[in-house]
């Protein structure tokens, strides 16, 4: 018999399953390769656009929707939670008298409970509009992973940025849909910082921690944008709000 997706879903849906098993490939490395678990944190946020690309030139099925955002939990909720924890305990250990090892796992659980919470919200109600209230999840995801592969920041930053993250992807702010050639930088910004990681003293993931911060902190203020909906935004792409 066969599987009962067959016939069911698209190349898109492929393309967000993989997404999913990428996130569980970056849980399983960190504890022994944490630059090679957030390159592939950064890998998923590539293939999260790409399948919205192939949705829109091959056509989306109902699943996809659904399975889009089931695929970012793995990658950009549980994943680069993770990341962080690993990195974080290895500062303090669990089962000493260091009861900040205690205060990190609270941080990382409520970060995938709060993740998954402004994805069942984004699929439920923003999916087809001209912007998304909270930071998007992958956005989140994409500075961690960022930081840690460009050696930007010691363990008790990412610790903090987590927390902040915790409240911001919730938050009643509205962050436009990227503009579809700002989406192509970003999608080969990201590109370049997980295959070549290194070059030039980690410029690639400067680049796209400078590039991420940027949108995180001046996006709802000042992207450039007309709010009706006539500009040709990154959904026409494949990027949507949470992307």
């Amino acid at each position: 018999m066969k599987p009962r997706f067959v016939g069911r879903v698209g190349v898109a849906d492929v393309v967000s399953a993989a997404n999913a098993s990428l996130g569980f490939l970056a849980v399983v490395v960190a504890p022994t390769d944490p630059r090679l678990a957030a390159r592939l944190v950064l890998f998923a946020a590539v293939a999260d656009g790409l399948d919205g690309v192939l949705a829109r030139r091959y056509g989306g099925t109902d699943a996809g929707e659904y399975l889009d955002s089931l695929a970012d939990v793995s990658s950009f909720a549980v994943a680069p939670a993770a990341l962080v924890t690993i990195l974080a305990l290895r500062e303090w250990p669990l089962g000493t008298d260091e009861p900040l090892s205690l205060v990190v796992l609270g941080i990382a659980g409520l970060f995938v409970a709060m993740a998954v919470m402004r994805l069942a919200l984004y699929t439920a109600y923003d999916v087809d509009g001209a912007y998304t209230d909270g930071v998007p999840s992958t956005l989140a995801a994409t500075v961690l992973s960022a930081a840690v592969l460009a050696g930007a920041a010691d363990v008790h930053v990412l610790v903090a940025a987590t927390a902040i993250f915790c409240y911001l992807m919730v938050a009643p702010i509205q962050y436009p849909d990227l503009l579809a050639q700002d989406a192509l930088v970003m999608g080969v910004v990201h590109s370049l910082a997980v295959l070549f990681p290194d070059f030039y003293g980690r410029m690639f993931p400067w680049a796209l921690l400078y590039l991420a911060l940027a949108y995180l902190l001046f996006g709802p203020f000042f992207y450039w944008r007309d709010w009706g909906g006539t500009d040709q935004r990154a959904e026409e792409s494949g990027e949507s709000g949470d992307s």
